[in-house]
């Protein structure tokens, strides 16, 4: 493993045997997981380079064990890594070997649909296309679909701020979660957020979702839902070149039109994923986009005529419009399709999670055609071209010498690239472990000093997730203590977390 995490405390595994049977007092029967063997399925996430068996994982059915588990292990300083499906592929769920795993997955009940008030509330161990299936008969849905969706919890997504296909038009998670209850270090049981669309006071629910599991552990989740649009038709529109499909991506957004999903896939992944799905996918392309526009029906006839005529000027070689819903269907089932599909011509493959501004899309795809050529391993795009948010897979032999090192050099060289034209270390698959080594290529020392400051308001003792995000984690007394003279603080006015 190239990455170094947190070396185990041998005073914690020291005393293994008695936290284990400390937490089987709190979670009796089959809730504890200690044995070895046991315990390989839970070594690693979705970035399945890294592994690391935990000192043991336990696995809650109610907010009182969650708290009591909490509590506990906050007074006995045993880290806590809280994991949900396990499809992060950021590392964002990497145990480590003096930290118990604590898993969500029995927290998996749809506890309550509004559709009055259009909002569901679940556990964080359903899955995000559990919650479409569970409302879809009134004709609703949940936006946010992450290509993952049919096995990734939304537990998971508020951890990561999960995005997918249709969040250029629908948003991400943390535009379409009202509330989460959420349990503290200490084992305190907070709400954030409701029912309402706006809560009042500090944006706690903000910090919150996309804060990979540094500040608390979400036992409860309220989500937005929305009804189903009239119409939907997506259409194919195939190019001879990659700068001619990004040159319509921009002109589409440029000319006021918002597409439910735009997404595109480079010659390499059109034939994987149509090997793969045979969906019938044009094989003779360079560049796929994939565009849907949803609404009433002559609002979605008009914009795929425009989009055509968009794509046309752009020196379209193919356009295919969806004739009916389960061929729309089709269509996305190649895109969703597309990293299993990689996974066949590949033994291994490391995906990347970056964003671009759409304008900087023709040159960035180009760069990183350089460097596949130079660090001497092939790339797949596969991206949301829509909101610039990337996928590059870069494909490696894991059981050659050193081309795991390549693919990881080769994937921080297109971070680095992404942030040099403007965008950010991610999208949706947050910085776990797999970027947290870049971030000050992203953020100043004070930057991430205020970002230390907020985590240590929320788990003083940093027994959350350890080892995730920050390059160096200062310890709170570090970061200098709140001054105090003759008993006020600065600025007593101000609300304090």
């Amino acid at each position: 493993m190239s990455l170094t995490m947190p070396q185990p405390d041998d005073a914690i595994l020291a005393r293994r045997g008695e936290i284990i049977a400390a937490l089987r007092r709190i979670v009796p029967g089959e809730g504890v997981i200690s044995q070895p063997h046991e315990l390989k399925p839970y070594e690693t996430d979705g970035l399945t380079a890294y592994r690391q068996p935990p000192m043991a994982v336990v696995l809650p059915e109610t907010t009182a064990q969650v708290s009591a588990v909490m509590r506990y292990c906050n007074a006995q300083g045993v880290k806590v890594v809280p994991r949900g499906a396990g499809t992060s592929l950021s590392g964002g769920a990497l145990p480590l070997a003096d930290a118990v795993l604590l898993g969500l997955s029995k927290f998996s009940r749809v506890l309550d649909v509004d559709y009055e008030n259009r909002l569901a509330v679940v556990q964080p161990g359903v899955t995000n296309l559990a919650i479409t299936r569970a409302v879809e008969e009134m004709g609703f849905f949940y936006a946010p679909d992450p290509s993952s969706q049919i096995a990734c919890s939304i537990g998971g997504n508020v951890a990561e701020n999960a995005g997918g296909v249709h969040c250029l038009k629908y948003g991400v998670t943390t535009n379409n979660v009202l509330g989460v209850e959420l349990v503290m270090m200490d084992g305190e049981i907070i709400r954030l957020g409701g029912r309402q669309l706006d809560a009042a006071g500090l944006d706690l629910l903000g910090v919150i979702v996309g804060s990979e599991g540094l500040l608390g552990v979400v036992t409860e989740v309220t989500v937005r839902i929305l009804p189903r649009p009239q119409t939907a038709r997506a259409v194919l529109i195939g190019f001879a070149s990659i700068q001619s499909a990004a040159q319509c991506v921009a002109d589409v957004i440029g000319e006021g039109i918002i597409p439910a999903a735009m997404e595109m896939m480079d010659r390499s992944a059109v034939h994987a994923a149509e090997a793969f799905a045979n969906v019938g996918y044009p094989l003779d392309v360079e560049a796929l986009l994939i565009v849907e526009l949803d609404g009433p029906l002559a609002e979605c006839d008009y914009l795929i005529g425009e989009v055509e005529r968009i794509a046309r000027a752009n020196a379209a070689v193919t356009t295919r419009v969806s004739r009916n819903d389960a061929e729309r269907l089709a269509f996305w089932a190649g895109r969703k399709a597309a990293f299993p599909a990689v996974g066949r011509i590949s033994p291994d493959y490391y995906c990347m999670d970056g964003t671009i501004p759409r304008r900087r899309l023709p040159e960035v795809l180009q760069r990183i055609a350089g460097m596949s050529a130079s660090h001497g391993l092939r790339v797949v795009n596969v991206f949301h071209a829509g909101d610039g948010n990337l996928h590059p897979m870069i494909l490696y032999d894991a059981n050659r010498a050193g081309e795991l090192e390549r693919a990881e050099s080769f994937g921080n060289d297109i971070l680095r690239l992404c942030v040099e034209v403007g965008g950010v270390l991610t999208g949706e698959h947050g910085v776990g472990v797999e970027k947290r080594d870049l971030m000050p290529v992203m953020f100043s020392e004070i930057d991430l000093a205020h970002q230390q400051r907020i985590k240590c308001a929320f788990d003083p003792g940093l027994l959350l997730n350890p080892g995730k995000v920050f390059p160096t984690l200062h310890r709170c007394a570090e970061l200098g203590r709140m001054h105090v003279h003759r008993g006020q603080v600065s600025f007593p006015d101000l609300p304090r977390l």
